[in-house]
């Protein structure tokens, strides 16, 4: 699987730039030991991402014992691919996947990002085919905060992403949520109400999340 995801470097369709698909976080080892170590069970419901996914405690948010975080900060659809072992081989009941705004962030391309959300579905799909697979949208950003700008310049692209996203999951038939919409403030950007830095939630963004997530639980 390493060998799989090993360094690819592709011209891009979007941004004429080379793709490190090695490039992991700085805990990502560690981070995947430990989940290597937990305990899997056919009943768990797996919250699979980012920081954004990684950014809450999901067993206390939506009450429930076997709700688990498989989040990583800073993590792509690469590192994904590189440890979807690891979930895949417990057969979880569910699997949430919000992913792509670190892809983005580091120029890579929407045709390859689309690519490797394709291979992730095909991969579950194959490797534990009861598992149910919830793709979520991508969230908004705001570009009025100054933390993570080359986040923020990727809102155009992040729509783009969504409506592929959209198709791919009825071509693949899966199931889609939509949390973009309802993050948005009058102007098109994440919602201030929502966020503290225009990428990352608010407890009131999370709790939002949680609602839109209960008629899937």
């Amino acid at each position: 699987m390493i060998c799989f995801v090993g360094f690819i470097f592709g011209i891009q369709a979007q941004q004429n730039t080379k793709v490190d698909s090695l490039r992991r976080p700085s805990n990502f080892e560690d981070k995947v030991a430990q989940f290597r170590m937990f305990p899997n069970d056919t009943l768990d419901v797996i919250f699979l991402g980012n920081s954004i996914t990684a950014g809450t405690q999901w067993n206390e948010l939506l009450d429930m014992d076997n709700a688990v975080n498989r989040g990583i900060s800073g993590d792509t659809t690469y590192g994904v691919l590189e440890r979807l072992d690891e979930i895949t081989e417990g057969r979880p009941a569910k699997i949430f996947i919000l992913l792509g705004i670190n892809d983005l962030a580091r120029n890579i391309s929407n045709d390859i990002i689309l690519r490797n959300y394709s291979i992730i579905i095909d991969r579950i799909q194959k490797e534990s085919p009861s598992t149910q697979i919830y793709v979520q949208t991508l969230l908004p950003v705001n570009s009025t905060f100054k933390r993570f700008v080359n986040h923020y310049s990727k809102a155009p692209l992040i729509l783009k992403i969504n409506r592929r996203l959209r198709k791919m999951t009825e071509q693949k038939k899966v199931n889609l949520i939509d949390l973009h919409s309802h993050f948005l403030d009058k102007n098109g950007k994440l919602d201030i109400q929502y966020t503290n830095d225009g990428l990352h939630l608010t407890a009131m963004g999370y709790r939002l999340w949680a609602l839109l997530l209960k008629p899937y639980l």
